[in-house]
């Protein structure tokens, strides 16, 4: 078990211990509400593996790529096609589309802040953000590229030539290179302060009332927290929250192991409120409709999460956990289009 991982799990025993002593008085002590506050304290550094260190020229590179439909099989479709800075890093739609503008099973999940992030991807199938990055690239059904037709488009280019030997001195331009640099520049993209970082901070006025009362709702009657816990707010797990779909997410990987059959990756809720639609599926419409899943809505069956069940949320309930939700987005630094190479410059 990682030390992050040790870290997380005793903070949620903490929050755990806090919600049942709220839960046993009118709201929680000045103490208590303090406690719970420290379990959203922002990192003050950004993690990047001893593998694969960051550089300002690798984090250039992968701003390159991640931007250039070249890397599609029909140059049409970036990664910034589904993971676009200006909806959140996500793509807008309630299922992602491939190359061929067809439909795809699940929505495009965001990329914010996942330097912090294991086993990538709604079912955990990438163990990283390197294993994450070349994938989509390569299969038909997304960007459909071919990996010996991209090595040769990528190194025919000067700048993009030049580049690479800078990056990845005495190494060929190749999947894994392209890879590490695409997750460098990932790791980058990482949300700013928000209103709710503020009040953690100590700035009672950052936020409403009806937003610090949604606070101790999150963490105490709407367990909320069991699962979106720590700054980015997620487990980093993966939870059956009884949506009916048919799609089984990580049992498709875990055969046999009922908690894991219909469980999807906890999602961040930073910047959630840009994010609309909802889900793995993109089923639910607005954060309000989510509440009201987790309240009563949700589908009984043997995988259900031990952490769903229902919540008897009052309407000023959710609306309190609403605004709260709203006062984690940030206001982030814009992320501007590169100027691609081509074949003529550097």
């Amino acid at each position: 078990m990682s030390r992050f991982r040790t870290i997380l799990l005793g903070g949620l025993a903490a929050v755990g211990v806090i919600a049942a002593a709220c839960n046993a008085n009118a709201g929680p002590t000045s103490a208590e509400l303090a406690k719970m506050k420290q379990q959203y304290l922002r990192p003050e550094t950004v993690p990047f593996p001893k593998e694969n260190p960051f550089s300002e020229a690798k984090v250039d590179l992968g701003h390159k790529l991640f931007f250039d439909p070249r890397l599609s099989g029909t140059s049409t479709m970036s990664c910034a096609s589904c993971h676009n800075p200006g909806l959140s890093w996500g793509d807008g739609l309630a299922t992602g589309v491939g190359s061929s503008a067809n439909k795809l099973g699940r929505r495009s999940p965001t990329i914010l802040n996942l330097a912090w992030a294991d086993a990538l991807m709604w079912d955990g199938r990438a163990g990283s953000l390197e294993q994450q990055a070349t994938g989509p690239i390569e299969e038909p059904g997304e960007m459909n590229q071919s990996m010996p037709r991209l090595l040769t488009t990528l190194g025919d280019i000067p700048g993009y030539r030049d580049a690479f030997k800078i990056v990845f001195p005495g190494e060929p331009i190749s999947a894994t290179t392209i890879a590490k640099a695409i997750a460098t520049f990932e790791r980058t993209i990482v949300s700013g302060q928000a209103p709710f970082d503020r009040w953690i901070d100590g700035d009672e006025g950052a936020i409403d009332d009806a937003a610090k009362r949604g606070f101790v709702m999150f963490n105490t009657k709407a367990n909320c927290s069991a699962c979106h816990s720590g700054w980015r707010l997620t487990d980093d797990s993966f939870h059956d929250i009884g949506l009916p779909d048919q799609d089984l997410g990580r049992g498709k990987l875990v055969a046999g192991v009922e908690p894991l059959q219909h469980a999807f990756k906890t999602p961040g809720l930073r910047n959630i409120a840009g994010r609309a639609p909802y889900m793995h599926n993109g089923s639910v419409a607005t954060m309000t409709e989510v509440i009201r899943h987790y309240n009563d809505r949700f589908v009984q069956r043997p995988s259900l999460s031990a952490e769903i069940f229902k919540l008897n949320l009052t309407e000023r309930d959710v609306g309190d956990l609403v605004a709260f939700l709203k006062t984690l987005t940030s206001t982030d630094a814009k992320i501007a289009v590169p100027v691609l190479p081509t074949m003529e410059t550097n």
